[in-house]
């Protein structure tokens, strides 16, 4: 009987010609008794140069621990073996030399319980004693070079925030200013006195008195969400390109950051007002049928079930899309790329992992609103109890009209909250993009190189937790 091809592990059965225990090279013709000769004694030492195999053998296969106390002439068991593929036992006629056993108690060849068998329980493991598996990825900067798991992505992202501190608190504390200063002004300007000339709670209140507020009010919108729009699109280009850094630990200064991604920040403002229009055009085309209805004068019912649906629809393609272009900022500012040909790109690395997208955007996202609220709502109850109104001003149950010193203090908590949280929603994005560069077009031997890293890719990739 012989191994069966391709299974030449150790420990696997040699053929049927006997051969001594312990012996490594191959099988030597044993002396065998004649007919009428009687079948000689097994030596007291099994291991002694006269030893022979006694011709009473239990079948293959069955061969079981032995009961009962030992035999005075019995020579006491071989010690365990010690970690690693370990010695080989005797185990009747099937088993030859070499590690004992590669199957469990009782199988082909195996050994007794305890003596090194291939996941034997009980005894000592026969794989995994003198090797400790593929040796780890390196790790250059704030995340090592092989597919990347949930934890190991937001961990970067905080890494990032954490080793260059003074550079991206910096650009985050900029954004902040410029943005809650003109929330603080427009909201205590515009819109305070839109609504201090427009009583809209009276019932006095025309049509004329309700357009004017409205208009007033997204007038100051506007300016806000343009001059917002604006520093995020700066932020968001000089956070890539110190994350990018980060991850080959390399330390980027401000000023080396606006030189390197200065270039590409009107591509990035076009790419994101262009991923703007398209989610509103989506959700105005979704609710437009209804809307016409209920313009035609058609059924009341009809029409506003028709124009919620078509809202809730035009939503979740609008989802779809905006998870679908997730990556497109990263790609347009690190790989050079024109808008569209980074909307391209961002499709093909999101595609078939469209959900694990969107559920570590979908985190990343609670856990900087969870940071935001827990910085902000203090600051906010501390401007309510100073303002004259109280917790009208907190609530927003003032009728519309806020107190600039509610106003001030919960423009501080918010700049707060966005200083810490903005690098770690752009830090989420570049990793992310990264990741999946990796897993698709095994980026890691690139950035390998680009960080000077020796041997990597020799190795296996080695776990991925979490992904």
């Amino acid at each position: 009987m012989t191994d069966t091809p391709g299974w030449a592990s150790p420990g696997s059965a040699p053929s049927s010609e006997g051969r001594e225990p312990g012996a490594s090279g191959p099988a030597e013709p044993a002396d065998r008794p004649g007919p009428s000769e009687p079948a000689p004694q097994p030596s007291a030492d099994p291991q002694g140069p006269g030893s022979k195999w006694s011709t009473a053998q239990p079948p293959a296969g069955q061969w079981s621990a032995p009961t009962g106390a030992p035999s005075p002439n019995q020579a006491p068991p071989p010690p365990p073996p010690g970690p690693g593929w370990g010695g080989g036992q005797p185990g009747g006629p099937g088993p030859g030399p070499g590690p004992g056993g590669y199957g469990a108690p009782g199988g082909y060849g195996g050994p007794p319980p305890g003596y090194g068998g291939y996941g034997t329980p009980g005894g000592y493991p026969a794989w995994g004693g003198g090797w400790g598996g593929p040796p780890p990825a390196a790790k250059p900067g704030v995340i090592p070079l092989r597919p990347l798991g949930v934890g190991e992505i937001l961990d970067g992202a905080v890494s990032t925030m954490r080793t260059y501190w003074r550079t991206v608190l910096g650009i985050a504390l900029a954004v902040a200013v410029v943005t809650d200063t003109c929330l603080v002004l427009v909201q205590g300007f515009f819109i305070n006195d839109a609504l201090a000339r427009t009583s809209l709670d009276s019932r006095t209140a025309t049509l004329d008195d309700v357009y004017r507020s409205l208009r007033d009010s997204m007038i100051g919108t506007g300016i806000v969400t343009v001059i917002s729009a604006a520093a995020v699109i700066v932020a968001t280009a000089l956070l890539t390109t110190i994350t990018s850094r980060a991850v080959l630990g390399r330390p980027v200064s401000t000023g080396e950051a606006w030189r390197e991604a200065r270039p590409q920040i009107p591509k990035l403002a076009g790419l994101l007002i262009l991923l703007g229009l398209i989610t509103i055009g989506v959700i105005v085309a979704g609710a437009l049928p209804g809307f016409l209805v209920l313009l035609s004068g058609g059924s009341d019912a009809g029409g506003a079930a028709l124009f919620a649906l078509g809202i809730l629809g035009g939503v979740v393609v609008a989802v779809w899309l905006a998870i679908r272009y997730y990556l497109a900022a990263p790609a347009l500012m690190l790989e050079r790329q024109s808008v569209t040909k980074a909307m391209s790109r961002s499709a093909k690395l999101v595609r078939g992992s469209w959900w694990r997208v969107f559920g570590i955007q979908l985190l990343a996202w609670l856990i900087a609103n969870i940071v935001s609220a827990i910085v902000t709502i203090p600051f906010a109850l501390i401007g309510a109890a100073v303002s004259g109104d109280g917790m009208d001003d907190f609530l927003g149950t003032s009728g519309g009209h806020v107190g600039w010193a509610f106003l001030i203090i919960r423009g501080i908590g918010s700049l707060l909250g966005t200083t810490l949280t903005l690098p770690i929603s752009a830090g989420v994005t570049v990793l992310l993009y990264i990741d999946q560069r990796i897993r698709r077009e095994a980026l890691d031997l690139e950035l390998a190189r680009a960080a000077g890293v020796r041997g990597h890719g020799t190795g296996g990739p080695g776990p991925v937790p979490g992904s």
